[in-house]
């Protein structure tokens, strides 16, 4: 995945003050995208916020977005932009579910 898209998505991320931004790099495992980001807001409120600016930037910058889901709770929110997947979730969201456990491991799992 080109990195200048990574690179803006973050910093698009940060400018809404999401926290424990993670990065995984699914490229080599993954047939559907190459990477995937993990964040989180502070309640459902910010976590919607975080979400509308990202893809209102995202189609600013020309960027294509293919799908968006949990939008209207703002508990757990997936954009998908192609080779780049970002979910934005509440922390105790985020816990529940282990994701970055998850990630991790698939991430480190040998084929």
């Amino acid at each position: 995945m080109e990195n200048n898209k990574l690179t803006a998505v973050i910093s698009w991320l940060e400018e809404k003050k999401a926290e424990n931004i993670r990065i995984y790099d699914v490229e080599e495992k993954s047939d559907y995208t190459d990477t995937i980001v993990v964040c989180e807001g502070t309640a459902d409120i910010h976590n919607k916020a975080i979400a509308s600016y990202l893809m209102e930037m995202a189609k600013k910058n020309h960027l294509q977005l293919l799908s968006k889901e949990g939008l209207e709770y703002g508990h757990w929110v997936l954009i998908d932009i192609g080779e780049l997947i970002v979910h934005i979730f509440l922390p105790e969201t985020r816990e529940y579910y282990h994701i970055d456990d998850l990630l991790t491991k698939f991430v480190n799992k040998t084929s």
